[in-house]
């Protein structure tokens, strides 16, 4: 799960450093806060949708653990 964040936050980072390097000369400070603001929810969503994952992973196996231990008794 750390790793998630790390390269959560990695994307995140990369994406700002990539947006502010452009090389297109007459896009507006505006144009540039939208892009940004785009990448950063884009960055968002994928983090969250990867923890949603991770925490589906963990509900089907404390399901699977609870099973067997209602299984044993």
């Amino acid at each position: 799960m750390k790793n998630s964040f790390k390269f959560g936050f990695l994307g995140l980072a990369l994406t700002i450093a990539f947006a502010s390097c452009g090389n297109e000369a007459t896009t507006t400070t505006e144009e540039k806060a939208g892009e940004v603001a785009t990448e950063i929810e884009n960055v968002a969503d994928s983090v969250a949708d990867s923890l949603n994952n991770v925490a589906d992973s963990v509900k089907a196996e404390a399901d699977s653990i609870a099973e067997k231990v209602e299984n044993v008794q």
